[in-house]
């Protein structure tokens, strides 16, 4: 099982970036027109230099809902390897099955 603090400290992570996701959003709109000029291009880029780094969705690390494992997660299901195979041999995740041949 991960450590409590860095699961807690991925929560973190996750509710900086919904809370920061509308205006990086605006922010990278304005970089990314055609039609803004440069002095408004370079507002916005200090804007989102001035922003935390924890605002940034790319900071983000998956993790198994049951342990924190930060590896081996299978995006799917939230769930580490070893823990999507523990329950699935019981039969809990619904057409699900261990191949056979």
């Amino acid at each position: 099982m991960a450590k409590k603090a860095l699961i807690n400290r991925e929560n973190r992570r996750r509710n900086t970036v919904s809370k920061f996701a509308s205006k990086r959003g605006e922010l990278m709109a304005v970089l990314k027109s055609s039609s803004a000029s440069a002095e408004e291009k370079a507002a916005a880029r200090e804007k989102l230099q001035k922003m935390p780094r924890n605002a940034s969705p790319v900071r983000l690390r998956n993790r198994c809902a049951l342990t924190g494992r930060p590896r081996g997660v299978f995006k799917k299901f939230g769930l580490a390897r070893n823990k999507l195979r523990e329950i699935a041999l019981r039969g809990e995740i619904p057409g699900l099955i261990k191949a056979s041949w």
